[in-house]
């Protein structure tokens, strides 16, 4: 009789394995366009939102903060990004995307939408929004603890 592994049951190990496996795919379609994935995360993080901090930027897209910021330095000087200062305390940086950014971003969304309906599909529609707010729920209840 098979013994069950200990990360066929375990939360992260599987987490990692679907994230992984998720986005290889999506990941092969942006480095195809000569946007790599860190860029793409940035973008992707930025489009439709308000600018953020970068901490906040770095903690969405999973990446330590200095090699955000220098990811960052070099989208600034493609002019997809940029740099501004917070409304209320000028001694914290924002980062918000440009139009060129927007404009990079915008293919690349529809794409990641196409692509996460193809992996969502066999869930069906309500599985695979019960799905992600359980993520969105787990993320919410832990954010915090970082």
């Amino acid at each position: 009789m098979a013994r069950a592994r200990f990360v066929d049951d375990y939360l992260a190990a599987l987490l990692a394995q679907a994230s992984h496996l998720v986005s290889d795919d999506f990941h092969r379609l942006a480095r195809a366009v000569d946007v790599p994935v860190a860029e793409w995360r940035i973008l992707a993080t930025l489009t439709g939102g308000d600018p953020l901090p970068v901490g906040r930027l770095a903690a969405i897209v999973v990446a330590p903060q200095p090699t955000v910021t220098r990811q960052l330095d070099r989208m600034a000087a493609k002019g997809l990004v940029e740099r501004v200062a917070h409304e209320s305390d000028r001694r914290l940086a924002l980062v918000r995307i440009t139009p060129a950014g927007e404009t990079l971003a915008a293919s690349l969304v529809r794409q990641a939408r196409a692509h996460e309906r193809r992996v969502l599909a066999p869930l069906g529609p309500e599985r695979a929004a019960a799905l992600k707010a359980m993520l969105r729920e787990m993320i919410d209840a832990h954010e915090g603890e970082r």
